[in-house]
């Protein structure tokens, strides 16, 4: 049945009832003259001239029929209701009209649905209605994977969540144990243990908790492996060794009897006597001045030794070579060769130009290669290898005796042998890294060693105990020597200080600022300790009081670093090697 045209509201009603459905809520507003406004009591009228209703579609729908619709078109009684006389009287609710089954209009609705055509008609009505514009028949696929952009905001939400489920302890020493394991910063610049403990969280939401336990899983193994290398172990002694600690034992005791003796009548002379006699020392150092410069080969000179009879001077090379000159001319007398690598340190025997004889062995030598070899004063070539070393041998020297001798490896261990019988006799550990110089005391009975871990050690070679630890220095120990007193011990290191360490007190007496870099080499005067010398890498050695350690004199001349020094036995000379292939003489005007 087609509508009939009331107040021109038909094909409005008509639209409305094709597009509409039953019962959905609608805001209607109409901008009407007042006489067509409808006077429906269900109607809330708003303004004069722009009426705005709300209602159900089906009250609106019976509204619209039963006031603009002809009554015998449409079937309807199409009264005009009067205005009420109150007009904010609340309108009268009516029962809602329907317009069919609601089952049948859902159930049709459904099967459009499924059979495409209500989306069809959907798509045809947009495209009658001008919304959908297809100019032609192209299309844009999508594509199947996300963006870089999606893909990172999917990622982090699922960070977050796994952020939110990991469980994380309160305890802040904790956490920042967590956070060290992990490799990252503890303590960031303002944070406080409530974000320490959420950036903790965030990192383990990335790596995954798994690290951490990996983390602690490698932590405990090495610490295992450190308690088993921490391990107090030892290298077994021959039989030997306890007849030389007897053979060393008597051999020391009558010098430390007749050392004490000396000291005795040294202290019986005046005070007067001894204080002028050390400002005549102290006059002689001051006057000291460079008596010969001798180029001693092509590489960098790295030790040097007096002889016992202060007529000779053996010089080590980094070229492999050893060589022997004359004092005070300083004109080459004999060339060892036989190391293939640089040559830490050549020394005389104590015997030595003195009462040995040249055929026997007079001097030793090491070198980077592990080698130590043993040389006469007749041949070029060497006497004896000593084998065993597997590292770098640093330095070797003789004991007092003459019967022994000290090697200091980077095997982190040093060594005494005993040339009459040919073996090593003892295998020494106690340094966590390299030994690099090594000193006998003078009475024989004390072994001093210094290494690359900054610490030094006193060893008794009669019970094989250390008896004191020195220490205090910052950097590697590259020298060691005892004072003739016998008491006091002096280290150089790469600190640039020299400490003096008391026997006695057990314990640094003097930290001496001596150098501008590391220092290579200490040596007191070999007679009475009355001064100590000291070179360094600053091209000088210098000369300190003994005691009191205030500087005398500083040795300037070499353009290098000065990398060994000595004094001869007569107190007349002293030497010094350099980085620069030379070594020079000093003695008083």
């Amino acid at each position: 049945m087609e509508p009939t045209c009331v107040n021109g509201y038909s094909n409005f009603f008509f639209f409305f009832n094709m597009y509409i459905m039953p019962g959905e809520e609608i805001f209607l507003a109409l901008w009407l003259l007042g006489p067509m406004a409808p006077s429906n009591a269900e109607f809330h009228r708003t303004q004069p001239l722009r009426k705005t209703w709300c209602c159900t579609s089906d009250t609106l729908r019976s509204v619209l029929a039963r006031e603009y619709l002809d009554p015998s078109a449409s079937g309807v009684q199409a009264t005009k209701s009067k205005p009420s006389e109150e007009s904010d009287a609340p309108p009268a609710k009516k029962a809602p009209i329907f317009y069919g089954s609601l089952e049948e209009k859902e159930r049709e609705r459904l099967a459009k649905g499924e059979s495409g055509l209500l989306g069809k008609e959907g798509m045809k009505a947009a495209i009658e209605a001008g919304n959908i514009n297809i100019s032609s028949g192209e299309v844009f696929d999508l594509e199947d994977h996300m963006s870089e952009r999606q893909a990172e905001v999917l990622a982090e939400f699922e960070r977050r969540k796994r952020a939110r489920q990991i469980n994380v302890s309160t305890d802040d020493s904790e956490v920042k144990a967590c956070l060290r394991a992990l490799g990252e910063p503890i303590t960031l610049f303002g944070e406080g243990p409530a974000e320490r403990r959420e950036r903790l969280r965030n990192i383990l939401s990335v790596v995954g908790t798994d690290a951490l336990k990996k983390t602690r899983k490698d932590d405990d193994r090495s610490k295992k492996s450190k308690e088993e290398y921490q391990q107090t172990w030892y290298h077994e002694g021959p039989r030997s060794l306890k007849t030389a600690r007897l053979w060393l034992a008597n051999y020391s005791l009558p010098r430390a009897v007749k050392r004490l003796e000396e000291a005795r009548l040294l202290k019986e002379i005046p005070e007067a006597t001894r204080t002028s006699q050390r400002q005549e020392l102290h006059k002689s150092l001051r006057s000291l001045n460079n008596f010969c410069s001798q180029i001693g080969d092509d590489r960098p000179l790295s030790y040097c030794h007096f002889s016992p009879n202060s007529k000779f001077l053996a010089t080590a090379c980094w070229s492999g070579l050893c060589k022997l000159w004359s004092v005070p001319d300083c004109n080459l007398v004999h060339t060892l060769r036989g190391h293939n690598t640089n040559v830490g340190a050549i020394v005389f025997h104590p015997k030595a130009t003195v009462s040995l004889d040249k055929k026997d062995v007079n001097l030793a030598s090491c070198a980077a290669d592990g080698s130590v070899k043993l040389w006469s004063l007749e041949s070029d070539e060497p006497v004896a290898d000593i084998e065993g070393h597997s590292m770098r041998v640093a330095r070797v020297m003789w004991h007092p005796s003459g019967r022994f001798l000290g090697t200091t490896c980077y095997d982190h261990s040093w060594r005494l042998w005993d040339l009459e019988a040919q073996e090593e006799i003892l295998h020494q550990e106690g340094h966590s890294k390299g030994v690099y110089d090594i000193a006998f005391h003078t009475d024989g009975s004390l072994a001093g060693t210094g290494g690359l871990d900054a610490f030094g050690r006193v060893w008794d070679l009669r019970t094989g105990r250390c008896i004191m630890f020195l220490e205090g220095h910052l950097k590697e120990i590259y020298g060691l020597n005892f004072s003739p007193n016998g008491y006091h011990v002096a280290t150089g290191s790469g600190d640039n200080t020299c400490k003096v360490w008391d026997l006695r007190q057990r314990k640094c007496i003097y930290t001496i600022p001596a150098h501008q870099n590391l220092v290579t080499g200490v040596k007191f005067e070999p007679n009475h300790g009355n001064f100590l010398l000291t070179g360094a890498y600053d091209n000088t050695a210098k000369i300190w009081t003994h005691p009191g350690w205030s500087p005398l004199k500083t040795l300037a001349g070499h353009e290098g670093k000065v990398m060994g020094l000595d004094i001869s036995l007569d107190g007349q000379l002293i030497a010094t090697c350099s980085y620069d292939r030379t070594f020079k003489l000093w003695t008083a005007e």
